[in-house]
């Protein structure tokens, strides 16, 4: 609908603009009026090559998960230029290089702590759209900072060949080192981390231990076993976990032996954390590190639909990723407290 009627002036129609940055060419729509008066300040007239304020506010209006359709709205509303979709897939897919750069990078000889987890993603695959694990590495370095370690999306089948490979990859980009592992029981994990790092002390996360238990317990009967089951998890020391494990096998094991099996089987993945003084074991029983990420990266990508192709997912990942890290400025609380524990416990292979 012409706008300005009565004032002499009004729009017509678009011509294409070429606009330049550091990321490459980009042609954009620029509305024209009639006068030809109309200049966009992020654009002015006869002006050869742009500013990067264009395709710098495309890739932060991306990396906070808004979707295309509402891109094109805020581009028009801010600076009254049209975008097309296709022009918007080129501008993100120009941040592709910094992407492999980010995944690639070297990192840190030691790693006193490292979180692995999983957020799950639609892909488009062969015309079928699959619910696929993107595997999430989150290490606590020496100096007590976070950082995302990498993202490796995972094809539905993953085991031990698939943590060799990740694991193989941290050790080429320089790892040399991780003291402990806290995994959500991960399928093939334990024997792959004990191949690439032997002495990695593995802690399964407690939490989602207890939500797999809970499935073979009925709901009449959880609130009894869990009174029980805390008496376990929540006990001061080991002995006395054995002590209420012991009783705890006693009053149901008979009832529901899949619940107690699930905690045989895996014990001393269960029980590390008993090791270690309580400012390690709050960060280490879970996987709450690594979940809060998590639940930042879920709300950029729930208002997208189906990725149409793995790379597509890396991509937002790796935006939303440097959007949420930059504000990761602190260190691990009680830091000092846990490094002192560290070196004591983990000599000669910790050392200041």
């Amino acid at each position: 609908e012409a706008e300005g009627r009565n004032s002499g002036n009004s729009r017509n129609g678009r011509y294409p603009r070429t606009v330049r940055s550091s990321l490459g060419e980009t042609t954009i729509q620029m509305p024209r009026d009639r006068n030809g008066t109309f200049s966009p300040h992020i654009v002015p007239k006869h002006m050869v090559a742009s500013s990067n304020e264009l395709e710098d506010k495309i890739i932060s209006f991306y990396a906070r998960g808004m979707s295309t359709r509402d891109i094109q709205e805020e581009l028009r509303d801010l600076y009254g230029v049209e975008v097309s979709a296709a022009t918007l897939s080129t501008v993100t897919d120009k941040v592709w290089g910094l992407v492999e750069a980010w995944q690639n990078r070297p990192l840190a000889a030691l790693y006193p702590i490292v979180f692995l987890d999983a957020v799950h993603m639609k892909i488009r695959r062969d015309s079928k759209v699959e619910n696929t694990a993107v595997y999430v590495v989150l290490g606590v370095d020496m100096e007590g900072h976070r950082d995302v370690l990498g993202h490796w999306i995972g094809n539905g089948g993953e085991g031990a060949n698939f943590w060799l490979s990740v694991l193989a990859d941290l050790q080429a980009r320089g790892v040399e080192d991780i003291l402990i592992a806290c995994m959500d029981g991960l399928t093939g994990f334990p024997e792959a981390v004990h191949a690439i790092f032997p002495e990695t002390i593995v802690q399964r996360c407690v939490i989602h231990q207890i939500r797999h238990t809970l499935k073979y317990v009925p709901w009449q009967e959880r609130k009894a076993f869990m009174g029980d089951l805390r008496q376990v998890y929540g006990a001061a020391t080991r002995e006395a976990a054995d002590a209420a494990w012991g009783r705890l096998k006693a009053t149901w094991g008979a009832r529901y032996p899949i619940a107690i099996r699930s905690w045989e089987n895996h014990w001393e993945e269960l029980t590390a954390y008993f090791d270690f003084p309580t400012e390690i074991r709050r960060l280490i029983d879970t996987t709450n590190t690594g979940e809060n990420y998590h639940r930042q990266l879920r709300k950029v990508t729930k208002t997208k639909g189906p990725f149409p192709t793995p790379d597509a997912v890396r991509k937002l990942l790796y935006l939303a990723t440097q959007n949420i890290t930059n504000k990761w400025t602190a260190p691990t609380r009680h830091w000092a407290k846990i490094l002192n524990h560290l070196v004591i416990r983990f000599a000669p292979r910790v050392s200041l």
